[in-house]
């Protein structure tokens, strides 16, 4: 049996008809390198990679696609001979399709939701400067940063990703959270102490969110950059789901904010690494100080996702 290549998350893929407002919010409010490319099409960088998150036109208002790097071409067709062999049949993109992305090809599956896992390797890269609001983000080994996922079914989603792609058990964390009892999973793929969380409630298994993804998280180089972004944020408009604080599994200091399309972006400094002694430990918190929200939804809001709460016990999600 083949094992899968080591991974990390290379780029995200966003589909929103909102791409003035993901321009000011990722480049004015987030600090990010925007390039406007058409007025279909927004990409932003963070390194030297010529794309990192493409926000192309769209109705879906979520992440569409999460595209994971291996090391190599080698590495890539080990990935692709792994999912075969797991019962996958991945896809390859078409010229144009990796175009966008900004790689010189990929292959990939429909999995969590309809969501895209794709796979990559040479990612194209510029020397361009970066002209952002922050001093740099940390990428390199660890990828991008990491994604959460919530779900109905997150017993059958950790196998898949544990199956598929190879991903580690970190650690644990069981809170109440607006009413709920809620159960979240962290997966560990490289030496970043976590690139996908799943997030689900406890007991009855509902999914109050719209979104296909929870939260995308971003590492900056500095605390000061952190605290400056949120700042920006508070005072362009943009919700803050949750103000700073730290988490107690991977002890890195953070806020979220909530994107245009709905799902948060998580901004946060120098969590911790998985090391070679790495134990799993269980948490009860999802914070050890902080973290408060700093809005309160509207009773719409709320009926809205309790409304979504109940359509899910529908869905097969």
């Amino acid at each position: 049996m083949t094992e899968a290549p080591a991974l990390r998350l290379g780029y995200l893929l966003i589909e929103s008809e909102r791409l003035d407002q993901w321009e000011v919010f990722a480049r004015d409010g987030l600090g990010l390198h925007a390039d406007r490319l058409s007025s279909d099409l927004l990409a932003l960088r963070l390194d030297d990679r010529e794309r990192r998150i493409m926000v192309r036109r769209g109705s879906a208002e979520d992440v569409v696609a999460l595209g994971w790097e291996t090391d190599d071409p080698a590495a890539l067709e080990q990935m692709h001979a792994h999912l075969t062999a797991n019962g996958i049949s991945p896809t390859s993109g078409t010229a144009r399709e990796a175009q966008l992305r900004g790689v010189e090809g990929f292959c990939g599956f429909e999995g969590h939701k309809g969501l895209r896992f794709e796979f990559f390797s040479n990612a194209k890269r510029t020397n361009a400067a970066l002209d952002g609001k922050v001093s740099g983000f940390v990428t390199g080994t660890g990828g991008l940063g990491h994604v959460a996922l919530f779900t109905r079914k997150p017993e059958a989603l950790t196998e898949d990703m544990q199956r598929l792609l190879g991903a580690r058990l970190s650690d644990r964390i069981t809170d109440r959270i607006m009413g709920l009892e809620m159960e979240f999973t962290f997966l560990h793929l490289n030496e970043r102490h976590h690139s996908l969380a799943i997030a689900a409630t406890a007991g009855l298994r509902l999914n109050p969110i719209r979104t296909r993804a929870q939260h995308l998280m971003l590492e900056a180089e500095t605390l000061e950059d952190v605290g400056d972004a949120y700042l920006r944020c508070k005072q362009l408009g943009f919700q803050i789901a949750m103000g700073m604080g730290q988490h107690p599994n991977d002890l890195g200091l953070s806020f979220y904010v909530v994107s245009p399309s709905g799902f948060e972006v998580e901004l946060g400094h120098e969590p911790r690494k998985i090391g070679p002694e790495w134990e799993v430990r269980d948490y009860r918190g999802i914070s050890k100080w902080g973290h408060q929200p700093e809005f309160r939804p509207s009773l719409g809001e709320k009926m809205k996702s309790g409304w979504t709460a109940l359509r899910s016990l529908v869905r097969q999600d």
